[in-house]
């Protein structure tokens, strides 16, 4: 099964988050409420860490960070109550692999818990609604980022908005009718470009120019 990490300071919320984890069958191996807590935590070899951003002390990207520093191979799943997309590029850029609010509902929770341990990112429903809202009326030309990517043609922006939504290239591939290999090549000119590493560079770049 796998082991899970619940890292929150709201003993009821993480109360809750455990009974719906179990009963999809997770193992949520240990509790904390803050990073020193989560720290220690890390001996029980949590393969997933759903994190809060609201800790005391150090915030939940901070401890998304140091968890990181220490266990590379750990997932991290952010859920909070700020859907502020300052706060969503702050916790991709430190390496967080999701972003989840916590009004999400339980079948959302775990799909995301899902899609995260299968080496997806994921951005929750309420913030990548923004994406397509932005995208709409231009999903076909790009232009909805024309001003805030201009280094990026209308394909390519075209493009960025489904990464930022979470699609794989497959998926992109369908949507658009292109082949996989024409959409793994765009995509590798978007990070070039635009100078980030990776798909989740990309999604808190989004969130941070917006």
């Amino acid at each position: 099964m796998t082991r899970v990490l619940l890292v929150d300071d709201h003993p009821l919320f993480r109360d809750a988050l455990r009974v719906l984890l179990e009963t999809a069958g997770l193992d949520v191996i240990g509790e904390a409420g803050d990073l020193g807590e989560a720290v220690d935590a890390l001996a029980a070899d949590p393969e997933l860490v759903i994190m809060d951003i609201g800790l005391p002390g150090a915030d939940g990207i901070e401890a998304t960070r140091r968890i990181l520093d220490l266990r590379p191979s750990v997932r991290v799943l952010v859920m909070t109550m700020f859907d502020e997309d300052a706060a969503v590029a702050r916790a991709l850029e430190a390496g967080a692999t999701g972003y989840l609010l916590k009004a999400a509902p339980p079948e959302e929770i775990l799909r995301a818990v899902a899609a995260v341990l299968d080496g997806a990112f994921v951005v929750g429903a309420p913030l990548a609604e923004r994406v397509r809202r932005m995208a709409s009326g231009g999903a076909h030309s790009g232009s909805a980022y024309a001003s805030d990517f201009p280094e990026l043609t209308d394909r390519e922006r075209q493009i960025l908005v489904l990464v930022a939504d979470g699609l794989t290239n497959a998926a992109i591939a369908e949507r658009l009718g292109l082949s996989g290999k024409t959409v793994a090549n765009y995509v590798s000119s978007i990070l070039s470009r635009l100078g980030v590493a990776d798909r989740r560079g990309l999604i808190a770049l989004v969130h941070a120019r917006r």
